[in-house]
């Protein structure tokens, strides 16, 4: 069977609770562990508004009619002069991770972001020793712009993170000097 990708639905919490309940999946993550599919169910309603104006999109990549991949562009803040920008989060269950599912999530979320949502900027963090996301960023265009250090608690450690970004690619910017 092939990989879908579609909008996530209030259906799918439970494979999501399923996927967030591994160690190799939550701790990739700012997730905590022990997740609830009732609020697991509740986000996705969330996440996914039909309200026009919103761009803030949730993805799921459905093998055997099965969610394994999660993915989401969603507001960096309510600032009108952020709205250009958006932020990713992105998950891959243990089982599927290096098949092709954020791959194939990633390049839904920027076909949408460049030519669906208005997005200019994408941005996201991603644990310094995380090199298969980090390369599949990089894929996509990211760019390493900063280390946030101890940035946040994973496995009883105060851990690092980069900071990445992506620029929609046809869009002309105005130069500046530093």
């Amino acid at each position: 069977m092939s990989l879908i990708i579609r909008r996530a639905r209030v259906s799918d919490a439970a494979a999501i609770t399923e996927q967030f309940a591994d160690p190799a999946v939550y701790a990739g993550t700012l997730q905590m562990p022990y997740p609830n599919e009732e609020l697991w169910a509740q986000r996705l309603v969330g996440q996914n508004p039909p309200t026009a104006g919103s761009s803030e999109i949730v993805l799921a990549a459905v093998l055997d009619d099965k969610p394994v991949g999660l993915a989401g562009l969603h507001p960096v803040g309510a600032s009108v002069r952020r709205r250009h920008a958006m932020s990713l989060g992105i998950t891959v269950s243990r089982a599927h991770q290096g098949q092709g599912v954020g791959q194939a999530l990633m390049a839904a979320l920027t076909d949408y972001a460049d030519n669906w949502a208005q997005v200019l900027r994408i941005e996201l963090t991603v644990y310094h020793d995380n090199q298969r996301a980090i390369r599949l960023y990089e894929r996509h265009g990211f760019v390493p712009e900063g280390r946030l250090k101890a940035y946040a608690l994973r496995n009883g450690v105060f851990d690092d993170v980069l900071m990445m970004a992506r620029l929609h690619p046809r869009q002309p910017l105005v130069p500046t000097t530093v």
